[in-house]
């Protein structure tokens, strides 16, 4: 590293358990390093500093963007308040990082066109697609699956407290399927590269009968090029699931840990299960089944910080048009299992 080097200087926005998290993964860089934090509650913001460094607390986000300390932001809010402050972070020139989903696609539009008006860069807060698995599972579903004809998921954690604010309709306005059917749409738009547009989308939900939250959703998306999706979601089975499938008529790759893989993960770091995938082909015999793995010194949190860093230095780079593309393509999918979640459900 050169001597004129100076690493992005980061602020974080929100004190919560993700936030936490991003503080922890920039030990493992030092590409970027934390300059700031702000929260609504400042004893949280004190204990949030405290234990990551002592760095500067701010009474609120506007005072931590407009202190000329920070060049990035990592929102990490609930999502029915993140559109202005990252609107906000982009005006005062500051490269945005902002945890997913969004409100609605017209909302991640008005965020992402802020960021191209002054130049800044943009990234959403999803790890998975930083780790180098997911670019060798890319390249290597020609000789695996032949073009993909579709994927299923699992993605489960329980989650039941009724004082999280993924219950909570005001702060989080699409539940589960925003927080969690992410990761599926995500997976659509990493692995399949298509583009087309959505024929047939049919979603069910279940709402918590005390906060009136979505906390367990499923549903099927076919796009126009017959490409489908199928997809399982929640907060109420006692188990960790996080299974993804991804097919075509040679074969089957699959991941029991896409989202957060298990050697990694934040949740319980299982150095015993190595990051990878399973190839799967003819009968399903398991005897016959090919098991690669795809090391990383540096977890996907980590990588996803340093991919910041290198969107921030050039702001009007392919990179970073390609990062809003694949954000607002998952919004928009995310946007479809919304609407057609029945009536009543």
């Amino acid at each position: 590293m050169n001597s004129s080097f100076r690493p992005l200087r980061l602020g974080i926005v929100g004190t919560g358990f993700i936030a936490d998290v991003i503080a922890r993964a920039l030990e493992g860089t030092p590409e970027v390093v934390l300059a700031g934090v702000a929260s609504r509650r400042a004893d949280k913001a004190a204990d949030f500093a405290a234990r990551h460094g002592s760095v500067p607390v701010h009474a609120t986000w506007e005072a931590l963007i407009a202190s000329g300390t920070v060049d990035a932001v990592y929102v990490a809010t609930p999502t029915a308040v993140r559109e202005p402050i990252c609107i906000a972070a982009a005006a005062r020139g500051l490269a945005v990082l902002a945890d997913k989903p969004f409100r609605d696609l017209a909302s991640l539009g008005r965020i992402t066109d802020a960021c191209r008006r002054s130049g800044v860069a943009f990234l959403d807060g999803t790890h998975f697609t930083h780790h180098p698995r997911t670019a060798t599972i890319r390249e290597a579903l020609p000789r695996l699956t032949g073009a993909l004809s579709g994927l299923r998921t699992s993605f489960f954690f329980p989650a039941l407290d009724r004082s999280n604010i993924r219950l909570r309709p005001d702060q989080e306005p699409t539940g589960v399927i925003g927080d969690m059917a992410w990761y599926p749409m995500r997976a659509v738009v990493e692995y399949s590269g298509s583009d087309a547009p959505v024929a047939e989308c049919r979603s069910w939900a279940e709402r918590d009968p005390v906060t009136g939250g979505w906390f367990r959703g499923a549903g099927f998306l076919r796009l126009d090029d017959g490409f489908t999706a199928t997809w399982d979601v929640g907060y109420s089975v006692g188990a960790c699931l996080m299974d993804l499938d991804l097919m075509g008529h040679l074969g089957v790759v699959s991941l029991d840990d896409f989202v957060l893989d298990w050697e990694g993960g934040f949740a319980t770091s299982d150095a015993t299960r190595p990051v990878g995938f399973t190839h799967r082909f003819g009968m399903a015999n398991p005897a016959t089944w090919v098991r690669t793995e795809t090391p990383s010194p540096t977890r996907q949190a980590t990588r996803m910080l340093e991919a910041l860093a290198r969107l921030a230095r050039d702001p009007g780079g392919p990179e970073v048009g390609a990062s809003i593309r694949r954000s607002l393509r998952t919004q928009e999918l995310v946007d479809a299992l919304v609407a057609s979640v029945g009536v009543g459900c």
